[in-house]
């Protein structure tokens, strides 16, 4: 074992040059494999590490409208109660639902922090530990309020917080009753601090109305209960409390919902385990690409251990011996690649996380993660090292001995297939960072239907609806505004839609699910909409416009009007009259077609203040002014802003995030391939040093030489490009599939990158090639 140990040794020192390409490609290739990996894990365990895992489920609603079957996960608040009241499978319910931001007070600190209302059920449900309080009681009074452990210290510092008072939006007392771990990386759940459900009707924002789905609950089943049983058992309990309800409800397992969270008609087809599968066959994909370096260089400086292989054998060892040394090596070189690989993750996972916005570990204090880390060192190890042991363990000794050996015959065909898979994995991952890249400028460069430059927006929270007309006043007439507007949700978000609405000549039977938004005088002239028939809401010059409403293009399409102007559409046991109808502006996703959406007059309800900043003035002086006068009329709160711009951008992230993994790993894919091309191009220009001196003393030029030496490896790029060009364009094509507002696939765009792989190899032989080409004859000539 030693001595083989020893021949290893000594063939890494002599390799050179070629010894560190090899375990330098096989490290860059083991890191990019590595880190897909541990990014796979921690999307895999969200939510996985519940005791109760099993037996969890989230309650969905399902219903036909649209003539489709869609499905949500939002319930009616009353149905958790019930469930677990009527139905003895269900031991356990939960209810969940988001507070965009509550201001917490202790003394003069105020801290806006993310809150959830939830039930004491919660905390036996799931597995997140409390540090201090009782898991028996710290919900069960409506005023108790559960902090995690870094939302704990910014309030009450290094101070234990339990039994300590912390006043919620200025007016209403609370008790801190304990102190919750901060939740791990991989929960789909998102909160600072938890409240009790029932504070919700102290504040008056509780509906038992079955119809109102504002809540996500949870069940936990008993152990050994059927699924499917308790399915068809809850299936129309919401039709039994309201028989105008055509909704369904289902269980569906927690454990699945962070990576199967999309549904087609009701069935459910992927979501982010689509994007999980792409990137794990890139991971295994870079991963070849680097064990084919390996073969390459391997096989081609076969002769350097020819003889020894042939000596060998002549002394009685057999081609199962030489096999098992040839692949030891290719471990042990992979374990040193692997080390190095190791490193090279714990320096990038850091950026890694910022990239993808997640809190990832290697968990190296695990056991498990030396054994995977082991088993992925010897899987590359026999993966690279199982057609060199083969082949050099093939050599005949009377050939090898004599002197016979001729690698060049023996070893054309092998050395082609790898390079044209190396070359046409890349040409893949070139084309596929292109159309991911051009997907989400075709989505940017969209027409947004309204101006989102300089538009800003802020919550009415505390006094700032109250004193709205005193703050709009002072904002115009300080200069820092233009425009101002009252809103029910951002422009960039509708935050309810509804299929509870009617009109005249619409089918009884049919339901289609029509967005809703709400605003005041003045949202046309602030967010720069354009109307294309009647007016703008304007309840200053039109008292009656408390009730007056917009319609956008998609609606008045749906609802099949001529000239909907005076028309009347109601919802939500409303009459609204028809004044306007503004052109189609995105307010969801960019890579869907636009919403049929209704805009009610000033008898909605508004949550968010638009500002249409002076462009005249630098934006640091409007801002300026803007938190001036909003600290005098609501100097509870602090000033905060978000820019309508920037919001936007945020759509583009999860693209953007696989544009920029895509980028990454396609760079990495080309520079493996590039080193190991590089070193062939090196070491064929080495071997045929005589027959290149040679031809020059003949009358060859230096482009000759340059030719003879490159024209095989871009024969073979070329080959790849011609392979990897259909398998690229279908697997896009079905990529580009899953959005409604897609762009193409140019043909040119092909071309383009067969162009660059040419390019990237001839840059790459051709140093090579031109050395070999310009060395002096005569020293090659007389070498022996």
């Amino acid at each position: 074992m030693f001595y083989h140990l020893k021949i290893f040794l000594r063939n890494l020192r002599g390799g050179g040059g070629y010894s560190a390409i090899n375990v330098g490609g096989l490290a860059v290739g083991m890191a990019a494999a590595m880190i897909i990996f541990v990014w796979i894990r921690h999307e895999w365990s969200y939510d996985r590490f519940h005791s109760k895992e099993k037996q969890l489920y989230m309650s969905w609603n399902r219903s036909v409208f649209d003539g489709s079957l869609h499905c949500w996960q939002w319930t009616p608040a009353i149905m958790a109660p019930t469930l677990k009241e009527d139905y003895p499978e269900i031991v356990a319910t939960a209810r969940t639902t988001p507070v965009r931001d509550f201001l917490y007070g202790v003394g003069d600190k105020k801290v806006n922090i993310s809150t959830s209302f939830t039930d004491p059920d919660f905390l036996t449900m799931f597995d997140f530990p409390l540090l201090s309080g009782n898991t028996e009681t710290a919900l069960n009074d409506p005023y108790s309020v559960i902090l995690t452990e870094t939302t704990a210290v910014r309030l009450f510092g290094n101070e234990n917080p339990v039994g300590k008072p912390v006043l919620i939006n200025n007016q209403y007392p609370m008790t801190i009753t304990a102190v919750m771990k901060d939740l791990p990386g991989n929960t789909a759940f998102q909160f600072e601090a938890l409240v009790p459900t029932p504070f919700m009707k102290v504040i008056g924002w509780y509906s038992e109305h079955w119809t109102a789905n504002s809540f996500q609950t949870y069940v936990e089943l008993q152990t050994g209960s059927d699924p499917e049983k308790v399915n068809s058992a809850i299936r129309d309990i919401v039709k039994e409390h309201d028989h105008q309800a055509r909704n369904e409800i289902f269980l569906y397992p927690l454990s699945r919902q962070h990576l199967y969270s999309e549904f087609e008609n009701g069935v459910p087809t992927g979501g982010l385990i689509d994007t999980l599968r792409i990137f794990g066959w890139v991971a295994i994909s870079i991963l070849l690409i680097a064990c084919i370096n390996f073969m390459n260089l391997s096989t081609a400086r076969s002769e350097k251990r020819a003889k020894e292989t042939g000596v060998r054998k002549v002394l009685g060892s057999r081609r199962s011996s030489l096999i098992g040394q040839f692949i030891g090596e290719s471990t042990l070189t992979a374990f040193i690649a692997g080390t190095i690989a190791l490193l090279m993750v714990v320096l990038i996972l850091p950026a890694f996380n910022t990239l993808m916005g997640t809190s990832m570990t290697l968990g190296a204090d695990s056991g498990w993660f030396w054994v995977a880390f082991s088993g992925f060192v010897l899987i590359t190890g026999l993966l690279a090292g199982s057609y060199p042991a083969f082949y050099l363990s093939s050599f005949l000794p009377v050939k090898v001995l004599k002197g016979m050996f001729k690698k060049e015959h023996a070893l054309v065909a092998p050395r082609k297939v790898l390079v044209v898979v190396q070359f046409t994995v890349a040409c893949f991952l070139i084309v596929a960072t292109l159309v991911i890249h051009r997907q989400i400028q075709y989505a940017q460069g969209r027409e947004m239907g309204y101006d989102k430059d300089q538009l800003v927006y802020c919550g009415l929270k505390g006094d700032i609806n109250k004193n709205y007309e005193l703050i709009k006043r002072e904002l115009l007439g300080s200069g820092a505004a233009m425009s101002v507007t009252k809103t029910f949700s951002p422009m960039t978000a509708a935050w309810s839609n509804t299929w509870g609405i009617d009109w005249k000549g619409k089918n009884p039977d049919e339901r289609v699910l029509v967005d809703l938004y709400y605003t005041d005088a003045d949202w046309t002239k602030t967010v720069g909409t354009t109307i294309v028939e009647g007016r703008d809401i304007d309840v200053n010059t039109y008292p009656t416009d408390s009730t007056a409403m917009l319609l956008n293009e998609a609606a008045v399409k749906l609802m099949n009007f001529d000239h909907p102007v005076g028309e009347i559409i109601k919802t939500q046991g409303r009459e609204w009259h028809v004044v306007g109808v503004i052109k189609d502006f995105i307010i969801g996703s960019p890579y869907n077609p636009v919403n049929p959406l209704v805009i009610g007059g000033p008898k909605g309800n508004f949550s968010v203040m638009h500002i249409r900043l002076n462009k005249a003035n630098k934006t640091s002086e409007n801002l300026a002014r803007m938190e001036a006068v909003l600290k005098k009329y609501n100097p509870a709160y602090p000033f905060e802003y978000t820019f309508v711009d920037e919001a936007y951008a945020r759509k583009f992230l999860a693209e953007q995030r696989t544009g920029t993994l895509a980028s990454w790993f396609a760079g990495l894919t080309i520079f493996i391939s590039c080193l190991g091309l590089f070193a062939l191009a090196a070491y064929m220009a080495e071997t045929r040093k005589k027959e290149i001196g040679i031809r020059k003393v003949l009358g060859a030029s230096v482009k000759d030489v340059i030719s003879l030496l490159s024209k095989e490896f871009l024969i073979l790029v070329l080959i790849s490009v011609v392979i990897a060009s259909p398998a690229a364009w279908w697997a896009m094509n079905r990529w580009l599939g899953d959005y409604t507002y897609r762009t193409d696939i140019p043909w040119w765009l092909f071309v383009a990158v067969g162009l660059i792989g040419l390019s990237i190899a001839l840059i790459t032989v051709g140093w090579q090639a031109l050395r070999a080409a310009t060395a002096d004859p005569v020293k090659s000539i007389k070498a022996e």
